[in-house]
């Protein structure tokens, strides 16, 4: 079973460390070309900042690169590395921008505003899992919606669409290896009255962590 962590979007962050301003930036890509751009487009965005820090992750090929641009090494490019490589998080490219506020933070308190960088960047984008999905069509009745609900999110299935009528149609996307045993527990939990319909597969990123910016 292929299944891999990505960004959900592309997003960005800003806080103040002692004077100086951190603006992170995060971008789903797919080639290392693709994150070169990137990284070249954020740096002539802000070709006035003192540093541009970077790395990426591409998961074809497994290439990972990252770049200090100028702080001290080891402060930047590697621990934002680190947050991503920790979440599992790949097919990204990652850029925090450093403008100098004249007060020097120190190696540790550079090395915790590039992590809170990346990782604040992150949280903006939120998360998906790229794996393949079985879907599911679930009539129910509105009775029944809140409690079957609750039993798709205990199969790690996600629910797609919601059709509201007489009764309620939900598409689901359930993981593959849980297919079997949703139909089965839906049937069971419903007496036999709610039997799914199996309406294909697809193998595409779902959120499953929500992103903080709109």
């Amino acid at each position: 079973m292929t299944e891999y962590y990505i960004p959900t979007r592309a997003a960005e962050s800003e806080f103040v460390e002692k004077r100086s301003r951190f603006i992170g930036y995060i971008e789903p890509v797919e080639t290392e070309a693709e994150a070169r751009a990137f990284v070249e487009k954020i740096k002539k965005r802000h070709y006035d900042a003192r540093h541009n820090c970077w790395c990426y992750l591409i998961r074809e090929g497994g290439v990972v690169r990252y770049s200090d641009d100028g702080e001290p090494q080891g402060t930047a490019g590697q621990p934002m590395l680190g947050v991503f490589e920790k979440e599992g998080i790949t097919d990204l490219v990652c850029v925090v921008t450093r403008y100098f506020g004249g007060i020097l933070l120190g190696t540790g308190g550079l090395l915790r505003a590039y992590t809170r960088g990346a990782k604040d960047a992150l949280d903006a984008a939120g998360v998906s899992v790229v794996r393949r999905w079985v879907r599911h069509l679930v009539p129910c009745s509105y009775s029944l919606y809140e409690r079957l609900k609750q039993e798709t999110e205990r199969f790690g299935a996600v629910i797609e669409d919601t059709e509201y009528g007489a009764d309620i149609v939900l598409t689901v996307l359930v993981p593959e290896e849980q297919s079997d045993a949703y139909a089965a527990r839906i049937l069971d939990f419903t007496a036999g009255t709610v039997e799914t319909l199996v309406d294909g597969e697809v193998f595409q990123p779902v959120p499953v962590r929500p992103g903080t910016q709109n």
